[in-house]
């Protein structure tokens, strides 16, 4: 509602800053159920606390699928798709019966709800290029994020319908 920051009252100021630290919050209370996923930064220890670092949740969802130990993931589930794996799926349930492993495909599609940044997408690429060269990966999103459109999305008042009241 102001033509330039100079006009910018320290009320406005102020509320804006606590509306983007309560989405913050309210993303962190949303991933506190999971298991795997739950945070992005390590701080390191308390003796090396230069080691803290950040690590994408988009990173680390892609790292465990083409992981080649292949634990069965925490936080992700493969969706049966055909027969065999519906079968697998239903006896393990009631047997010792791997369940399929969302990297066993040699396709993977990725759809971010919320928007994806053209880095995220090349960070994708290369590391299944890496780690599980020869499958294909599809990054699909609700919208390409732009840093523009980030910092819209944060100022938003409703996020479902982001450039309603902008």
């Amino acid at each position: 509602g102001c033509d330039s920051s100079l006009n910018l009252p320290s009320q406005k100021a102020t509320d804006a800053v606590d509306g983007i630290f309560r989405s913050l919050r309210d993303i962190a209370r949303v991933r506190m159920h999971m298991k795997q996923f739950n945070s992005i930064h390590n701080p390191g220890s308390n003796t090396h606390q230069a080691s803290a670092s950040y690590k994408p949740l988009l990173k680390q969802v892609v790292e465990e699928i083409c992981n080649p130990d292949r634990p069965d993931p925490v936080d992700i589930e493969h969706m049966s798709s055909g027969l065999t794996d519906l079968l697998k799926t239903g006896f393990s349930m009631f047997m010792k019966v791997n369940r399929p492993h969302p990297g066993d495909h040699p396709l993977l599609i990725i759809f971010m709800v919320g928007g994806v940044s053209v880095s995220e997408v090349k960070m994708v690429k290369d590391l299944v290029a890496t780690h599980k060269p020869g499958t294909q990966v599809i990054v699909l999103s609700s919208v390409l994020l732009t840093p523009h459109s980030a910092i819209e999305l944060l100022f938003a008042p409703d996020r479902l319908q982001p450039g309603a009241h902008i």
